[in-house]
Order: structure tokens, then sequence, then C-alpha cells
């Protein structure tokens, strides 16, 4: 004779100090959410009049016409900062992503455990170091070095045309700026680096290694594909701080409002340094446009970050299979 089982509704009851954290971590994530909205309305609010007299024309225009009065429609144009802001940026990574790979990975699985302590409180150490710090340093150190060092690359490898420069004026270029900035993110990427490749299972590299392989050979094959999420997600966090540099930039490059896509030729910017430069002096209409540019830069980065979640989440997910 069959017996009827009534069913029993399992209820589980989350204990108070699980509720309350799920509260303050919920209440955090949407603050941050609060604070990005609002800051990002405000810059549209205050821009958006120059939105409407210029249109598209004040991303690709060329020209900044001096301050003008209130209400007169002038012409600006953020382009030549814009594509500072990229060859600045692009310059650093390119520069730190290889250097910061390549520390996390001594640090990780060559250096002495006395060592790798200490060297982990230093990289923790300089991603806090402020940026004027850096950028005075890039002025009365990096700066004659890196003259020298374009001066050679346009003599020895002037035939390519990243490093062909016409007139012989080097100081305050891009690749100066771009070398600083890579200092500046370095420590950013290699500490997120470094902390992905520890996640690495023990017994994968340990297996190689029983194998017959050589140290090399399993941070080659189990190491590096296993952490490249994390790079590619140091290397975009190093590249947003870059695109919104201001102090550094503002001491070692040599302003100059024109798009320059020679390297080591003097004079470039970013969207950040012209407004530091230009904000202590603006008409009202001209804060206007400052504050246009800001925007731009915020959604530029906003976009950044986009890509590099997406890269990362298509990497894990690689990974995984």
């Amino acid at each position: 004779m069959a017996v009827a089982v009534e069913q029993r509704e399992v209820v589980t009851k989350k204990p108070r100090v699980d509720k309350v954290l799920h509260g303050v971590v919920t209440s955090g994530a949407l603050a941050s959410l609060v604070i990005l909205g609002s800051i990002a309305g405000f810059l549209l609010y205050r821009g958006f009049e120059i939105f409407s007299d210029m249109g598209f024309g004040f991303i690709t225009g060329s020209t900044w016409e001096g301050a003008g009065a209130e209400g007169e429609v002038t012409k600006y144009g953020i382009a030549p900062m814009l594509v500072g802001s990229l060859v600045l940026s692009l310059i650093a990574v390119a520069v730190a992503l290889p250097l910061s790979v390549g520390t996390a990975l001594f640090v990780e699985f060559y250096a002495p455990p006395g060592l790798r302590r200490v060297l982990v409180s230093v990289l923790d150490l300089a991603a806090a170091i402020p940026s004027v710090i850096y950028g005075l340093w890039g002025l009365f150190v990096l700066r004659p070095l890196a003259i020298g060092w374009a001066k050679s690359l346009n003599e020895y490898l002037g035939w390519f045309p990243l490093f062909r420069v016409d007139a012989t004026f080097f100081d305050g270029s891009p690749f100066i700026g771009g070398l600083v900035l890579a200092v500046m993110i370095s420590p950013i990427i290699t500490s997120v680096s470094r902390e992905v490749f520890s996640q690495t299972p023990p017994e994968l590299v340990d297996g190689a290694r029983a194998l017959g392989g050589e140290r090399w050979s399993a941070i080659r094959h189990i190491v590096l594909p296993f952490g490249r999420s994390g790079v590619i997600g140091g290397a975009m966090l190093g590249l947003g701080r870059a695109l919104g540099e201001t102090v550094a930039i503002y001491l070692v490059v040599s302003i100059v409002f024109k798009i320059n896509l020679q390297m080591l030729f003097t004079g470039s910017g970013n969207i950040a340094s012209m407004i530091a430069l230009k904000f202590g002096e603006a008409s009202p209409y001209e804060v206007k446009a400052l504050l246009a540019s800001g925007f731009v830069l915020f959604i530029v980065t906003l976009i950044v970050n986009l890509i590099a979640t997406a890269i990362v989440n298509g990497s894990v997910r690689k990974a995984s299979k």
C-alpha cells in the first residue's frame, strides 16, 4: 500500500549578520552608481549648451578660440587633446605592460620569500604615491634621460614613421609624458597581475615540473593563460588612470593645442591637463566648454572600462572551457 508523503518546504533563515552585511554592500553599490550618475549628469547639464551650439564639431574640431563672452558662440574643439589623451595612454600601456607582467612573474615565482614580501609592500606603496610626485620626478630626473633616448630613437629608427622627427625638438614630447605615465601605472598592473598569478592552482604547476618541464615552460603554458584575464584587467585599469592623469602631464609635457602623432616631437597634451591649464582664466562660457570636455573624458573612460569588462569576461569563459 503506497503511503503519500507530504512535501515539506525548506525555509532557510539568514543570520542577522548576513542581512546587515548584505544591506551595507548593496547600499555601497547603489551609492557608487548614484554618485557616478550625479557626476555625469552635472557635467552634461553644465556642458549641454556647448553640445547644442557646436554639435559633434566640439569633438572633431581642432581650434580653441579664446575665452568668449557670456552667450557668445565661439569655436571650441577638443580633437587635439582627445587624440593626445589616447596617444599618451597607449604609449604608457605599451611600455608598462611587459615590464609589469615580468615584474609580477619575478615576484611570484622567482623571488625568495623574504624579498617577495618586501617587493609586494613596495608595489602597494608605489601604487598609492600621488601623481604630483611622479610628475616632479619625471620633470627633474626622467626628462633629461628621455630626451637622449628620443634622440637615439630618431637617429637609428627614424626610417620608421613612428620615430621620425623632422625638427629636432624632443623636450615635452608625448614620448616623455608616456614614460612618466608608464611608471605611474606599472604598480597597478603589476599588483593586479601578481594577485591573479598567485591564484594559479599549484598542482598544475607542480605537475608540469614533475613531468620534466622547466619553470618557464610551466609559466608559459599554465600561469600566463590562467592569468590572462587579470593581466588584461590590470592593463585596462592602468589605461583608465592614464587617460585621466592631470598633474604629471601638465608638468612634463608642453601643452600645445595641435594634433601631434609624432611621439618624439615636442607638444601634446590631454583633456585633463587642458582643463587644469585653462580653468583658472576661463570665462563663464569657456567654463561650460571645459565641463563639456570633462563629460567627453568621462564617457571615453566609461567605454574603456566596458571594453575591459567584455574582454575579461570573454577570457574567463575561454579559460573555463
